[in-house]
């Protein structure tokens, strides 16, 4: 559990409920730019128009945020295609000071992404600074899944560069993720043991969604629920397995839940628990677009059209009816971003990964 954060969250479910008080979101999502140097069969990010704010637009938008964000994920297409994407990392972590900082990269930029992360971790040593490498398959298959020939072996570089940045820098979490989608899920876990070889801090799993962000809608890239269902089950039980074994035991306890949520959602198509995008998650576009999540992706306005600050959007009417569009279940998917905030809001789930946390300790007590 992130500290600071467990007070907060009865307000939440307050806001959910009856609107009030209006919070902004503890886990947002900055989209720094859609431009992307991979051609991947489960993203078309890369073909959409580009009007990235400048860091100084984004230095702004942070300034009005303040306090209050604990969580920030800096994504893209490609984060690190920006240049000046340390400058806007350090920014939010000035001005709002998140325990907690994540930034996904296919890993085709060796050198710069070292650069970067090094400077991100020299100049934020309060913040725990994670960095997720993409790998959806092993060797040439990842490279002809993403479609950019190289991709696996510049990957193995900036990762042996993270590896080495690491060492310096305590709080730099290295995580290996993998979206599946149909045209891995087969092979699912021939994937997951090839990886394993790479030790990272944390192994994260998604599922492949057609989302109006990506340009996906139509694509059929998301795998069967028949087909997802005993993956979920497979990745639950080393997510418990891990948890278990004491590394780091609630995220990895959370993470058991999320798999079986997802499990559940493709399966039955439907809010399984309830979702606080909206509430408790955000995403902001390149260009300043306020949306909800990106999976509707629907704008309900523009931080350049109200000079930078997040609060009136938030509270305007056209998010307050999205919110009301969220709230009767008119949308399910499982994103995981907004899936483990809702799982932490989801009082059922959580207790039953206290049950988790607390059946390894009950064990060792009697053995």
């Amino acid at each position: 559990m992130i500290p600071g954060l467990l007070p907060r969250l009865p307000l939440y479910w307050l806001f959910h409920r009856t609107g009030q008080p209006v919070l902004l979101p503890f886990s947002l999502v900055v989209s720094v730019s859609f431009r992307c140097n991979s051609r991947c069969q489960t993203c078309g990010v890369w073909r959409r128009a580009n009007d990235d704010m400048s860091a100084g637009e984004w230095e702004r938008v942070f300034a009005a945020i303040g306090r209050g964000p604990v969580y920030i994920t800096f994504t893209g297409g490609e984060p690190f295609l920006r240049r000046d994407l340390a400058d806007i990392v350090l920014s939010a972590c000035h001005h709002c000071q998140p325990a907690v900082v994540t930034i996904p990269t296919n890993g085709l930029l060796p050198e710069r992404i070292g650069d970067q992360v090094a400077r991100i971790c020299a100049g934020a040593p309060d913040t725990r600074i994670g960095v997720n490498l993409s790998l959806d398959e092993v060797g040439e298959r990842h490279d002809a899944l993403r479609q950019v020939p190289g991709n696996w072996e510049r990957a193995m570089e900036t990762w042996q560069t993270l590896k080495a940045l690491q060492s310096r820098h305590r709080h730099l979490v290295l995580s290996v993720h993998t979206v599946i989608s149909r045209f891995n899920a087969s092979r699912f876990r021939e994937v997951y043991a090839g990886l394993r070889f790479l030790q990272p801090d944390s192994y994260i799993t998604e599922v492949a969604e057609e989302r109006v962000e990506l340009d996906t809608v139509g694509w059929q890239i998301t795998p069967a629920p028949e087909v997802y269902a005993p993956l979920a089950d497979f990745l639950t039980g080393e997510a418990a397995r891990a948890a278990a074994a004491g590394s780091a035991r609630v995220t990895q306890a959370f993470r058991a839940e999320y798999y079986q949520l997802a499990k559940r959602i493709l399966a039955e198509r439907r809010q399984v628990i309830p979702c606080y995008a909206g509430w408790a998650s955000g995403h902001i576009a390149p260009n300043g677009d306020v949306w909800s999540c990106c999976i509707r992706a629907e704008a309900v306005g523009n931080l350049r059209e109200h000079a930078y600050d997040l609060r009136p959007i938030w509270a305007g009417q056209p998010m307050q009816a999205l919110r009301r569009s969220i709230y009767r279940c008119e949308c399910a998917c499982p994103m995981a971003n907004a899936s483990y905030a809702n799982t932490l809001l989801h009082l059922p789930t959580v207790v039953r990964v206290m049950a988790r946390l607390v059946r390894p300790t009950q064990r060792s007590r009697s053995a």
